[in-house]
């Protein structure tokens, strides 16, 4: 009798429990059940349809409320200039939305701040498995606990003018083969080449903060430097590699090689590329590919890092959506279901992938790039992914430090170690702060 009354309660828990995704939640009539209304607020990450921005994320909606017909979701599109601070009013102020569409650099910063819901019921062991790259989960979490639920990731890279180059007889300059991976003084003779071919080299853009990942990347890679620690505790670009590489840079603008852009920032340099008045940028991606399609009328070609061993350390971007806890556990529900709706639905999670031109953390997805030569290239590039520092402590105040570094340096006001040197100060004071 025991045995038959263990049997029949073991079937009932498997009755009322049910997986959705990667979350454990309530039977699957409670959840086609749940009410919610939430709000989604959303970075210009996936593409427009018709020119159209938010048409494409509407379809998801409709999509999802086929499954969840009882979860209202109301969409809101914030930019990149004036998204980050909407979103800091809205914190303070409480009003703050429920899903957040970004990347860890902010993302983490919020869980820090105690606003963010705890997704680790998200992170199973499957889902660890399937991503399969630590650099990746671990951007995720503070401590124990995760905030981001990542979807996809895609590196920065440099970009040529392909048409460019072969005008001129230079393409054979770069390694089309393999990884294409190249070293310092095989960039250094492409940079002479096309000066004296009277082309200009790529803008070393330092305004602002605006794409100030690419600058760091590209003078920690010319001589094997490092911006932190493999551990994230400290930054380390002042060391000798470093130094090398910032004199690189200020003894290629002095003699004409690449441009001072002590007046620009990421997005300026890159509009220069695409305006095909510059023969290269040093901040380039698939995903800013796809974003200025329509004004580019060339073939970029996309390349890592120079870098003094040809090995390169590349900067990557993770995508991935945080739920803020606004008080109410059904919202969170419904904010948690959403994100696996988009994340892992078999039809929608690698079509959700695909609009933004990243590649998926789910190595299951596989190659959803086929038959496309450059993207299958780019998705092979994670082995060169570097420690993801865009999580450590401080990390806003280290980007306030960094663009005057490099114009004292570009200016002479500083050498280019006094101007590391007095950067990594600044940057690990922050880290303490």
């Amino acid at each position: 009798m025991k045995k038959v009354f263990s049997l029949l309660m073991v079937t009932l828990l498997l009755l009322v429990t049910v997986v959705s995704g990667n979350i454990q939640v309530g039977a699957a009539d409670d959840l086609a059940q749940l009410k919610a209304e939430i709000t989604w607020w959303n970075f210009p990450n996936f593409m427009a349809v018709d020119g159209v921005i938010g048409k494409y994320e509407q379809s998801i909606i409709t999509a999802f409320n086929q499954k969840y017909p009882n979860i209202k979701v109301n969409l809101e599109n914030i930019d990149f200039a004036s998204g980050p601070e909407k979103i800091n009013t809205a914190i303070q102020g409480k009003t703050v939305c429920d899903v957040l569409f970004d990347a860890p650099g902010r993302i983490i910063a919020y869980g820090k701040s105690g606003v963010l819901a705890d997704l680790s019921d998200m992170f199973t062991g499957e889902f660890i498995k399937d991503v399969n790259n630590n650099n990746i989960i671990n951007a995720c979490k503070v401590g124990n606990k995760y905030y981001m639920y990542p979807i996809s990731s895609a590196p920065f890279l440099m970009g040529f003018n392909k048409n460019m180059l072969e005008k001129h007889g230079l393409l054979n300059m770069l390694n089309l083969k393999g990884d294409r991976t190249w070293t310092t003084s095989q960039y250094k003779a492409l940079l002479e080449a096309l000066k004296a071919k009277k082309e200009r080299g790529a803008i070393i853009f330092c305004s602002s903060q605006g794409g100030d990942q690419g600058t760091r990347a590209f003078i920690a890679n010319l001589y094997d430097s490092s911006i932190t620690d493999e551990k994230i505790t400290k930054y380390t670009i002042n060391d000798q590699g470093g130094v090398r590489g910032l004199e690189f840079v200020v003894n290629a603008i002095k003699s004409g090689l690449l441009l001072n852009g002590s007046a620009s920032d990421g997005t300026a340099a890159i509009d220069e590329f695409c305006a095909q008045r510059v023969s290269h940028t040093i901040l380039f991606s698939s995903g800013l590919f796809a974003t200025k399609k329509d004004q580019i009328k060339f073939e970029p070609i996309m390349v890592p890092f120079p870098s003094a061993d040809g090995i390169p350390e590349l900067e990557y971007l993770i995508d991935g959506f945080c739920v803020f806890d606004n008080g109410d556990a059904n919202k969170i529900k419904a904010s948690k279901l959403l994100i696996d709706f988009i994340c892992n639905d078999s039809i929608w999670g690698p079509k959700n992938v695909k609009a933004t031109n990243t590649f998926p953390v789910r190595s299951s997805f596989g190659n959803l790039y086929k038959g496309d030569e450059t993207m299958t290239y780019l998705a092979g590039l994670t082995k060169y992914y570097s420690p993801y520092y865009n999580t450590i402590d401080g990390f806003a105040k280290m980007r306030t430090a960094w663009f005057p570094a490099l114009q004292a340096a570009f200016t002479g006001d500083k050498t280019p170690k006094q101007a590391l040197d007095d950067f990594v100060k600044v940057a690990n004071d922050s880290i303490k702060q």
